[in-house]
C-alpha cells in the first residue's frame, strides 16, 4: 500500500483516501467525495444528514503514465429528510450521473474537433463508447459554431456533393429514376485564414439566401467581392443577397470550359472523319494530354512532336490546331490579371480571342465564345482583382477526405459539424496566437 495521499490529480469533489499498487504495476487511488453540496437532494435540494450506506464506482480519468490509474470513488447514500419529498434517497454525484471526468470527455472531444481524428479513433483510446466521445465532440463543437464569423472581404461559394448519386427503377414504368443528389453549398473566407464559415444542404437559389439571412447585416455589407465558378445559380443569388458585392469567376474553371471544349473537338472530329472512337494508334488520340497543357509548359521539342503529326493527319490537325489556339488565346486574356495589364492591353486580348472564334467554322469554339461573353463582367472583375475560388476547392478536398476517413456520413447535421471544425483549425490558431 502506498500511504501517498498528497496526489495531485487536480479533481474538483474529492478527494484521495488511498492509493495502492496493483499486481501489474498499476496504482489502483480510492477517492472520497470532498464537496459538501453532494449531500443536497437533487429533487429537493435540501441537505441530508443521515447516512442510508454505501456504494463504490469506477470513476473514468485520462491516462496517467503507462499504465494509468484505476479510481475507486467510495460515495454514501443519504436519505432525504424533507418528508414531501418524492426522492426517499440519492447516492453522491458530482456531476450527476458522471463517472467520466470532464477533462477526459472534453480531450476526446477536442481530439475530434482540432486534431482531425475519427471518432472511433478518439473513443477507443481512452476506452469510450463512440456514443460518448461523439456527445463530447458535440459539446466542444459549439464554441466554433457560435463564434462569431470573422471579418470577410472576399467570399467564396462553392459546392461539394455529399455522398454518391442513388437510381432506382421505378416498378410501374421501368424506368430508372434519381432518388439522392445531395450537395452540399460552403461558404468560405477566400482571402483570409477564416476557412470553412458555414454550410448548407443544397445549391439551390433559396438555400444560399437562407444561409446569408441568419448573418448579421453589417457583416454581409463588408463583402467586396465573391468568388464562385460559372454558376448562374450563385451568380443570382449574389445579386440578390449581397448586391453590393461584386462577382468574380475563378479563372480555374474557364480554362477548364477551354479544356473540356478542347476534348470534346477532339472526340466529335474522330468520330466524324474515321467514323470510330479514337484509338492508340491515332496521332490526335497520343496528343490527348498534351493539347491540354499549357503552351509554356512544352519544350519547342514536345511541341514539334505534338503538331507536325498532327498536321499531316490534314482536317483533323487543321480543326485541333484552330480550337487549340482558341483556348491559348482565352488563357493569354486571363493571364493579364498577373501582369497588372490596362484596360487597352485587355480590350486587345478581347478582341483578338472573340474574333478568332467568330472566324473559326467549329461550334464548340463559338459556344465558349458565347459564354466568355456572357460572363465577361464576372471575369473582367478576376482579372482586376486577382481573386480566386482557390481556398474553396482546397477545403472541399479536406472535406471528402475527411468523409472518406469516416466511410461517410449518414447524419448530414453531424457531416457539416465535422467539416466545419476541421476546416477551421487554422483559424482558430491565429486566434490563440493573437490573443497570446
Amino acid at each position: 500500500m502506498v500511504n501517498d495521499t498528497t496526489l495531485l490529480l487536480d479533481l474538483d469533489g474529492v478527494s484521495v483516501m488511498r492509493v495502492e499498487r496493483c499486481e501489474d504495476g498499476g496504482r489502483r487511488v480510492h477517492l472520497v467525495t470532498a464537496d459538501a453540496s453532494a449531500r443536497a437532494c437533487p429533487a429537493c435540494g435540501v441537505f441530508s444528514s443521515r447516512v442510508k450506506g454505501s456504494a463504490t464506482t469506477r470513476l473514468r480519468d485520462l491516462p496517467y503514465g503507462e499504465r494509468g490509474l484505476e479510481f475507486l470513488w467510495h460515495k454514501r447514500r443519504w436519505l432525504c429528510r424533507e418528508p414531501a419529498c418524492p426522492r426517499k434517497s440519492f447516492t453522491e454525484q458530482i456531476p450527476a450521473g458522471a463517472r467520466l471526468t470532464g477533462r477526459l470527455r472534453s480531450t476526446a472531444g477536442r481530439r475530434i474537433r482540432d486534431a482531425g481524428s475519427t471518432v472511433i479513433q478518439a473513443a477507443r483510446d481512452p476506452h469510450l463508447s463512440w456514443p460518448t466521445a461523439m456527445d463530447a465532440f458535440k459539446a466542444v463543437a459549439h464554441e466554433v459554431v457560435e463564434a462569431p464569423l470573422p471579418e470577410v472581404g472576399v467570399l467564396g461559394i462553392d459546392e461539394t456533393r455529399r455522398g454518391k448519386t442513388r437510381w432506382e427503377q421505378n416498378p410501374e414504368t421501368g424506368k430508372w429514376q434519381l432518388t439522392r443528389d445531395r450537395w452540399h453549398t460552403g461558404f468560405v473566407d477566400a482571402l483570409g485564414v477564416g476557412g470553412l464559415l458555414g454550410q448548407v444542404e443544397g445549391r439551390t437559389v433559396a438555400d444560399v439566401l437562407a444561409w446569408l439571412s441568419t448573418t448579421p447585416l453589417t457583416w454581409r455589407n463588408s463583402i467586396r467581392h465573391v468568388a464562385i465558378d460559372m454558376s448562374a445559380t450563385y451568380r443570382a443569388a449574389i445579386r440578390t443577397g449581397l448586391p453590393n458585392a461584386v462577382v468574380v469567376v475563378d479563372h480555374f474553371h474557364i480554362v477548364q470550359l477551354a479544356n473540356k471544349m478542347l476534348s470534346l473537338v477532339r472526340r466529335r472530329t474522330t468520330a466524324e472523319i474515321r467514323g470510330r472512337r479514337g484509338r492508340a494508334t491515332d496521332p490526335e488520340w497520343k496528343a490527348r494530354r498534351r493539347l491540354l497543357r499549357n503552351r509554356e509548359d512544352l519544350t519547342d521539342e514536345q511541341f514539334a512532336k505534338m503538331w507536325n503529326p498532327l498536321l499531316d493527319e490534314g482536317k483533323i490537325g487543321q480543326t485541333l490546331l484552330t480550337t487549340w489556339i482558341a483556348k491559348e488565346s482565352l488563357r493569354t486574356l486571363l493571364a493579364l490579371a498577373r501582369t497588372g495589364a490596362d484596360r487597352h492591353r485587355i480590350g486587345q486580348a478581347r478582341y483578338k480571342f472573340l474574333t478568332w472564334c467568330a472566324d473559326a467554322s467549329i461550334p464548340e469554339v463559338r459556344t465558349l465564345a458565347t459564354t466568355v461573353d456572357r460572363w465577361w463582367s464576372e471575369i473582367a472583375a478576376f482579372i482586376d482583382t486577382g481573386h480566386t475560388n482557390a481556398k474553396s476547392e482546397g477545403i472541399n478536398r479536406v472535406i471528402k477526405l475527411v468523409a472518406r476517413a469516416a466511410f461517410g456520413f449518414r447524419n448530414a447535421t453531424n457531416q457539416r459539424l465535422r467539416t466545419r471544425c476541421v476546416t477551421t483549425r487554422r483559424a482558430r490558431g491565429h486566434l490563440r496566437t493573437a490573443q497570446l
